[in-house]
């Protein structure tokens, strides 16, 4: 469940109460965790994959009611301002347009209120927060443009150049810097909160970040870039059932031979950060660590790419070595070879299942996506962010391949194909089963999160207030009981 798709007046979900009521529900559920999209700021196209800072968190997400409380805001200072029309949809545009002038007020208050308090929180975020506040003033110092197109000397972040600016836009780098003070203490009072109902959060950690981003600006030795900065090959998936053209994700690709040097200090930074935010991590396309998809850039689709080798088994020895023994998922979806589910038994990460895959011919199918066929040690999930819901995937998928998995699960009419399809992941040993609330509320494609590849309609979806009531938890607490999925099993 997106923290963006919980229920609020103000446009989007955010970590306030609606948060807190959810981790009430999950709690009364029988539920011992809540998987969450990535929380970092977003950029073009609205993607949580696609963001300015592998650090930073999205100020979309900070609840303004709660700000309201804490005495940074006024009811009418955002109560009065349009916030779109539709419950169940996020209109970005207004947020952009809207939510920063807000924000601003907020932080104005907040540097007269508590000024040593942020400046101790700059002092323990100082190894990014300060690169990340000056890109992003930087960003609406040139309307928004990649720093791609910034002055040379400050795409090369030229001394000088950078102090000039620096003195000029003091302002606006203190604003983003009070809003990332607002996002840390809203997002540790929200884990606190879910820690005590004992309800874990897993977070989820994109392999790759955006071009145009602080991590890219602020150390551009980390990734295959040319002499003018520009990518030399960019991220993707190859054409596959879903999609013809493949993915052209467009992201710049690491250095993996530069960070090995190093003992991938720069991995083993961003990883501790996320771990902070998180009690499990899932890492993003587990298998571009075995080989990557690489595409040559200025490339208009993914046909043209090849494979490259990945950092392999190394590269999670170094991350054991380093922070020890942390509970990680591996997105181990997508085009996979032997030596992937080497990669996968090595590091003794559990895999991830997807029932939907057991049965569409789209993606090839799967018996290993069959739950008679899960090891104990993965995460069995219906569908995950990037496929249709149950009712929306019985319409769009091919008859032939509704039928078997409606014969497979033995589909109770009665209550709807989406229950029999969740008690089957809940029915096997794997020992965790992850469900999207969209099937828990029996929604059809309208709801969908996220369509690969595609463009305007991604990331919108919200649930409408109510949607987490007594009596789904009360029905889903039920069914935990049967399968022996209660916390307290679990632990035994």
């Amino acid at each position: 469940m997106p923290i963006t798709s919980l229920p609020s007046p103000w446009g989007v979900g955010t970590m306030g109460q609606a948060a807190r009521h959810f981790v009430d529900f999950l709690h009364q559920a029988g539920q011992s965790c809540w998987q969450v999209l990535p929380i970092c700021p977003t950029s073009y196209g609205d993607s949580p994959y696609q963001s300015f800072s592998s650090y930073a968190g999205n100020p979309y997400l900070i609840d303004l009611d709660d700000l309201t409380k804490d005495g940074l805001l006024l009811p009418w200072e955002y109560q009065t301002l349009s916030w779109g029309d539709d419950p169940a949809s996020v209109d970005y545009g207004l947020l952009y347009q809207n939510r920063f002038t807000v924000l601003r007020r907020a932080v104005e208050r907040l540097w007269h209120a508590k000024p040593q308090e942020i400046s101790r929180f700059l002092h323990e975020e100082r190894d990014w927060i300060y690169d990340y506040a000056f890109f992003m003033a930087l960003k609406d110092h040139y309307n928004g443009a990649s720093w791609a197109q910034w002055p040379e000397a400050l795409r090369r972040r030229e001394r000088s150049a950078m102090k000039e600016l620096q003195a000029e836009l003091a302002g606006d780098i203190s604003f983003y810097q009070g809003v990332q003070f607002l996002f840390f203490r809203q997002w540790t009072a929200l884990k606190d909160y879910a820690k005590a109902r004992h309800v874990s959060i897993i977070g989820d950690l994109p392999i790759y970040v955006s071009e145009d981003s602080a991590d890219v600006w602020a150390d551009p030795g980390q990734f295959q870039l040319d002499e003018t900065l520009r990518p030399i090959e960019v991220a993707g998936c190859p054409p596959d059932g879903f999609s013809a053209d493949g993915q052209l994700w467009g992201n710049p690709l690491f250095d993996w031979e530069k960070m090995a040097q190093d003992g991938y200090r720069w991995w083993m930074k961003r990883i501790a950060h996320q771990l902070r935010f998180y009690d499990i991590l899932r890492i993003d396309h587990f298998r571009g660590f075995e080989a990557y998809y690489a595409i040559p850039f200025g490339s208009k689709t993914a046909q043209g790419g090849r494979w490259r080798p990945g950092p392999g088994y190394a590269f999670f020895q170094q991350l054991e070595k380093t922070l020890g023994k942390q509970n990680i998922i591996a997105e181990d979806l997508g085009f996979l070879t032997p030596e992937v589910h080497k990669l996968l038994a090595q590091t003794g990460y559990p895999g991830m299942k997807v029932l939907e895959f057991a049965f569409d011919s789209r993606d090839g199918g799967g018996r290993e996506y069959q739950p008679h066929n899960y090891p104990r040690n993965c995460v069995a999930y219906v569908g995950t962010h990037d496929n249709d819901t149950v009712q929306g995937w019985c319409k769009t998928a091919a008859p032939d391949d509704v039928a078997l998995a409606l014969e497979y699960i033995h589909a109770d009419p009665w209550e709807g194909v989406h229950w029999s399809m969740m008690r089957a992941i809940w029915a096997s040993v794997a020992d965790m089963a992850i469900v999207q609330m969209q099937d828990l509320l029996g929604l059809g494609s309208e709801s969908r999160l996220n369509t690969p590849s595609t463009l305007g309609k991604n990331w919108c979806w919200r649930a409408l207030p109510g949607f987490d009531s007594t009596i789904l938890a009360q029905r889903v607490h039920r069914q935990m009981e049967l399968y022996q999925r209660l916390p307290e099993d679990t632990l035994s």
